[in-house]
């Protein structure tokens, strides 16, 4: 029974010797929201995205202009002419969609592209801010993914986190 005793208080020891780990989180939700270059980047993509709206809605509405002129001239056209004009204007409906839709997905892919980027910034940025400050683990989370339930404020690091990415986005400017 005292080799038993002797065992256990062996373990404890050694157990209580051991170097604490430092942990912290992130609320990657609130960082990246807050984020400068998160923001430009959406004002930017919010821009192009406006002006191609304006574009879009610009050539629909000339194109049903030219149409309902085809539509008043048609009256006085022969069935041939009517059917050759009216295919051309389905053609050329197909072509201005397809022109549309192929610049939409040019846009949303930048944009995809850029935010990648800027996810990519952020966690280098806690990687590195971990290595300098000595953390084992910082763990992420966000309102999508709720992979910390509870947390106690003094290891919340984001403010910390989204403060040295702005000053670091700052000085890149």
């Amino acid at each position: 029974m005292k080799k038993i005793a002797a065992a256990l208080s062996m373990v404890l020891v050694l157990a209580s010797c051991q170097e604490q780990k430092k942990m912290a989180f992130v609320n990657r939700t609130d960082v990246i929201n807050d984020y400068q270059e998160k923001i430009e980047v959406e004002e930017k993509f919010k821009v192009r995205e406006d002006r191609f709206n304006k574009r879009s809605d610009s050539i629909g509405k000339a194109f049903q202009f030219e149409y309902q002129q085809f539509q008043i001239a048609a009256g006085s056209m022969s069935k041939e002419k009517q059917q050759e004009q009216g295919q051309a204007f389905n053609q050329k409906s197909q072509v201005l969609q397809q022109q549309m839709q192929f610049e939409q997905q040019q846009l949303q892919q930048a944009f995809s592209i850029e935010m990648d980027s800027v996810m990519t910034t952020m966690k280098t940025f806690v990687q590195d801010y971990g290595k300098k400050n000595g953390y084992s683990f910082i763990f992420g989370t966000s309102d999508v993914t709720t992979t910390i339930m509870y947390g106690e404020e003094v290891s919340d690091i984001s403010d910390a986190i989204l403060n040295g990415l702005n000053d670091a986005y700052k000085k890149e400017e």
